[in-house]
């Protein structure tokens, strides 16, 4: 996983391509607030926001 993200970065360094840093970020947040809030007493309050 590391090289992976070593490799991305010499990719949007190389190609001046640092758009896609912010659109990575948002993407994993959310990826994240998906998987800790499935199942959690916490879920009908961020289904609502959505």
């Amino acid at each position: 996983m590391g090289g992976f993200l070593m490799e991305l970065w010499a990719f949007m360094k190389e190609r001046k391509a640092f758009w896609l840093l912010p659109i990575l970020v948002v993407l994993l947040l959310l990826g994240s607030l998906m998987v800790l809030t499935q199942g959690s007493a916490v879920a009908p309050f961020i289904y609502t926001l959505f």
